[in-house]
């Protein structure tokens, strides 16, 4: 898979993306990820990337040529253009499934008061949000698309089933993991998961699951009767 990302700041991502799991993927050829600087797609000497908006209003607002020349430059015949917008579908874990079945995704990390309204007409094709929060620039959420879709990719984990058997895989939140000492300051391991009865330890964690969602995000219980609802003809 590759990953082009767009980006003001390319100093952010080094460190994050070079170690752990992102830099054993690159390294084993299962991720072929790129850092690009959008002043270099600027032809002023001041490399010029941002503008006051049309109208007015308070801070700058991101060229709309340099943009263009970027992703024109980049993007292939199935690239997946990616906004990081307030405006976007929220990233979750099924997104990042979605994504990571992609053969090239073009992450543009907007700055300032985001990008002229072109770009997001003409070459955007996906637009996420972390959440609802402000940040000061693109890239963490390129940061964190890259970790979350990177993790999901065939062989990058060594084992594949730790990516489908963790939390939001099956729209719930994961059960208790307990390791060595079985007890600690009077705190013991649940006896099932000493016993050795892999059935019972799988029905134990399903439920642990239910049960540690109910409490602490009800909504994602809410969220997969809905879907199953909408699955069944009326």
């Amino acid at each position: 898979m590759r990953i082009d990302v767009l980006t003001l700041f390319p100093a952010m991502f080094a460190g994050p993306l070079d170690v752990s799991i992102v830099q054993r993927a690159r390294s084993a050829g299962l991720l072929d990820l790129r850092i690009h600087n959008l002043r270099d797609y600027t032809h002023d000497r001041h490399k010029t990337v941002d503008d006051r908006p049309f109208g007015g209003g308070p801070g700058m607002v991101l060229k709309v040529e340099p943009v263009f020349e970027a992703v024109e430059a980049l993007r292939g015949p199935g690239t997946r253009v990616v906004l990081f917008s307030p405006a976007g579908r929220p990233f979750t874990q099924a997104v990042a499934r979605e994504m990571s079945t992609v053969e090239h995704l073009l992450l543009i990390c907007g700055s300032y008061e985001g990008v002229d309204e072109r770009v997001r007409e003409a070459l955007v094709t996906d637009e996420v949000s972390l959440g609802d929060f402000v940040l000061t620039n693109g890239g963490l959420p390129a940061m964190v698309l890259v970790d979350a879709v990177t993790r999901l990719l065939p062989g990058a984990l060594g084992d594949d089933e730790s990516a489908a058997d963790e939390s939001f895989s099956h729209g719930l939140l994961e059960y208790p993991h307990y390791t060595r000492p079985a007890e600690f300051r009077g705190m013991k391991v649940p006896e099932i998961l000493l016993s050795g009865h892999h059935a019972e330890i799988e029905k134990w964690r399903r439920e642990q699951s239910k049960l540690r969602t109910a409490r602490q995000r009800p909504d994602l219980l809410n969220e997969n009767k809905n879907a199953s609802g909408a699955q069944c003809p009326g």
